[in-house]
């Protein structure tokens, strides 16, 4: 008797699981981090959030009834990416921030590209260089305190300058790391006051936290792991593009973030640059994206080092304090390179 047997191309194992599934779980991540965010900042942490996704829906089903596709506002997609602009922008910033970043990230970052899978950037964070590019003063200036009245999360005031303590109170905590590397805007004993006092434990704390100054995504390292944890044990994620990113860091950080020459900074200190700015954000969030990064396990590895290389390299001898962002943007770059150079070899191929 014959069988008829159905062909197809791989992947013959499948699950239940689409686009939509994925990107609202991601929002959800995303949740205790507005949570913390609002609860630090106030309400207006959450208006910011809510004008981005609104600008970033509207903008996708504009442009995609414009070119008479199917409107796929509803897979969450275009909220996620809304969101994600908002959490890349200061809570001090006027409403129509998120709203011009979200409309450029959806606009020029995905459907310029055709639509979601297609984009080679990550949309988020090309609106945020975007802004950043064309309102400098209102993306990297103007930061304000938590309710706690903190903003470099340092509170030990003891021992320091006046103009040290004017640093502290009015810089993000990497705007203060990024300020006393010059060591002549100090002066030697206060620089290296201020950098020990980055390294404290209580310093740590408000950072992981959450209680420090800074974009409105960023600022708390636990309501960003509890979001990565939940990505994680739904394999929406997986540990070779975080661990190698955050690695690269802390292990660059130790070796060159002292003021005083290699391996001159305490172990402390790559713990401060792990929790402080983007990069929690970044590595379980944006560089993560499947669709603008690696496919390959040897090339997310190969991209997480990149993206951490060119952090540190900004971070400590760049003109930003923070270089999450352009890291993982110019590494998007070389993703199909890296595809193509990491693809692992053929059952049965015989190399030439």
């Amino acid at each position: 008797m014959n069988k008829i047997y159905a062909v197809s191309a791989a992947p013959h194992v499948k699950q239940k699981i689409s686009v939509s599934s994925v990107m609202w779980q991601v929002v959800m991540a995303l949740v205790p981090a507005l949570a913390v965010a609002v609860y630090f900042f106030g309400i207006q942490a959450l208006m910011l959030s809510l004008y981005g996704v609104t600008a970033a829906v509207v903008t996708e089903g504009l442009i995609q009834k414009f070119r008479g596709v199917a409107v796929t506002v509803k897979d969450g997609s275009a909220v996620l990416t809304g969101l994600l602009v908002s959490f890349n922008i200061n809570v001090a910033a006027p409403w129509w921030i998120p709203v011009v970043g979200a409309i450029f990230a959806i606009a020029i970052g995905k459907q310029v590209f055709g639509g979601l899978g297609f984009n080679v950037f990550n949309p988020a964070l090309l609106a945020r260089a975007f802004l950043v590019a064309s309102w400098p003063t209102l993306m990297t200036s103007g930061w304000i305190p938590t309710n706690m009245n903190s903003l470099s999360g340092i509170t030990n005031f003891a021992d320091l300058s006046t103009k040290a303590q004017d640093l502290i109170t009015s810089a993000t905590p990497l705007g203060v790391a990024k300020t006393i590397r010059n060591i002549d805007f100090l002066g030697a004993s206060d620089t290296s006051i201020v950098m020990n006092k980055l390294a404290e434990i209580a310093t740590l704390k408000n950072l992981f936290w959450g209680n420090v100054g800074g974009v409105i995504g960023e600022v708390s390292v636990a309501a960003l792991l509890i979001g990565a944890a939940f990505l994680a044990y739904k394999h929406i994620i997986e540990w070779r593009i975080p661990v190698s990113y955050i690695s690269t860091v802390f292990v660059l950080t130790y070796i060159f973030g002292g003021v005083d020459g290699l391996f001159s900074a305490s172990l402390l200190l790559p713990v401060f640059h792990v929790f402080a700015g983007g990069l929690m954000l970044g590595a379980f969030f944006m560089a993560t994206d499947m669709v603008t990064s690696p496919v390959t396990k040897k090339g997310r590895i190969i991209f997480g080092i990149g993206c951490g290389l060119i952090t540190v390299v900004i971070r400590l001898v760049g003109g930003y304090p923070e270089g999450v962002s352009y890291s993982i943007l110019l590494m998007n770059i070389f993703v199909p390179l890296i595809d193509r150079f990491s693809i692992p070899k053929a059952f049965g191929e015989v190399k030439k």
